[in-house]
């Protein structure tokens, strides 16, 4: 099987959610047979030079990319405010990138094109025109659902009316392409629902991203003596950007007081300077680290304070397979059917969170051993191989679907 992915973003380097899932899926669909090729919209924001890329992490048969200036424009965010239009999706509409797809397929044939995320179908008109391919959607989220969550916490009142308005326009875009989507390939099983009420009808796939628990290996010395929570992810994410300081205001002050020793470490690329300055008496913002895993693992409890934001959340995920007690919120817990209590705490308020931490250092075998059940509960529903296996049972029941149609 042939497959040729569509990205608005270089799967590398693996330092937040969208290249790891593309990354870990497109190589587990390699290892299932599959000729994984990939057209990437290298973007003026998250720009990477493919030689670049490490050969471990290049599983695919072809690289093609195209350079696209998507850097934010006043002007342009004005007059698609303006004009009731999202500005977030034009960011993505190139016709140099459209070009570049129409000659990838003209070239060769594929059996599938599989688009990571909604903001590529402006592109199916011309794979319909220039390819008889199956056309798969790779949501990550429900677009709409995470600005429309952003802005119902959002303080500013010019933001929260701009980003609803974002919010419609999105969501009118999502529901007007379901009907485009051969197969839809959602992260969760709430998503894919979501979808469905929606109005998709075609075929759909539940395909979470997979964990190889082998490249996770757990390291336990910081659960001796030594007393820290960690935070990592994106942080030109508003939803990121918005539950570490609800966590700093809301929560931090009474457990610092309450354990004046504990020490929170926050890492994440693309820091902007405010958040920086948040830096104090054992408040460290470390900004990009080298790697997720190692900074996980150096210390014993991670924090996922998320309110808003769609999907499944990767870090969490990870932090699981390393075997960290993980404290997250109800939305942090999306698409992942683990027990509270048993695989992890569930905590959405201040107080959850203050009682939830404070107890993780007080009841340290407790804590090791919740690591070590969301460790073993990750392998369990999370791996990669078998993830492939139905995408790819999705892809080729709809492919003979297709044949018989063209032949009746």
């Amino acid at each position: 099987m042939k497959i040729l992915i569509l990205s608005k973003k270089f799967p590398y380097p693996l330092t937040e959610g969208e290249p790891i899932a593309i990354s870990y899926l497109s190589r587990s669909l390699y290892e299932q047979g599959c000729e994984v090729s990939l057209l990437v919209m290298n973007t003026s924001k998250h720009y990477f030079d493919p030689a670049g890329l490490p050969e471990k992490e290049n599983h695919y048969h072809e690289i093609f990319t195209e350079d696209v200036n998507n850097d934010i424009n006043i002007k342009g965010a004005l007059s698609s405010f303006v004009k009731g239009r999202s500005y977030i999706l034009s960011r993505f509409d190139s016709k140099n990138f459209e070009r570049k797809l129409i000659g990838v397929l003209k070239n060769k044939k594929y059996d599938v094109v599989q688009l990571e995320t909604p903001y590529l179908a402006h592109y199916i008109p011309a794979i319909r025109k220039y390819s008889k391919a199956v056309v798969a959607m790779r949501a990550h989220n429900v677009e709409h659902e995470i600005w429309q969550r952003v802005a119902a916490t959002s303080p500013n009142l010019f933001k929260k009316i701009y980003l609803k308005l974002e919010n419609r326009s999105l969501r009118k875009f999502e529901i007007g392409q379901l009907k485009n989507y051969d197969v839809l390939v959602a992260i969760t099983e709430r998503d894919r629902d979501a979808f469905v009420e929606m109005g998709f009808n075609n075929k759909s796939v539940v395909a979470p991203v997979g964990i190889d628990l082998g490249a996770y290996l757990p390291d336990f010395n910081c659960f001796k003596n030594k007393k820290s929570i960690a935070f990592i992810g994106a942080l030109d994410w508003m939803p990121n950007q918005f539950g570490v300081t609800w966590f700093l205001e809301n929560v931090w002050p009474r457990l610092s007081k309450k354990m004046p020793e504990l020490e929170f470490h926050i890492a994440g690329k693309n820091t902007p300077d405010w958040m920086r300055k948040k830096s104090s008496a054992n408040i460290f913002v470390h900004g990009q680290v080298p790697g997720a895993k190692a900074f996980i693992n150096e210390h014993p409890v991670f924090i996922a304070p998320l309110f808003s934001g769609s999907g499944i959340k990767i870090k969490v995920l990870e932090a699981m397979a390393l075997s960290r007690l993980v404290v997250t919120t109800e939305v942090g817990t999306e698409g992942i059917p683990a027990v509270h209590g048993k695989h992890l705490l569930i905590a959405n308020t201040p107080g959850e969170f203050y009682d939830s931490i404070v107890n993780a250092f007080s009841e340290k075998e407790k804590t090791v051993n919740m690591g070590k059940a969301a460790r073993a509960f990750i392998g369990h529903n999370f791996d990669n191989k078998n993830i492939a296996k139905k995408v790819v049972e999705a892809y080729e029941e709809n492919i003979s679907e297709k044949i018989l149609t063209r032949k009746k």
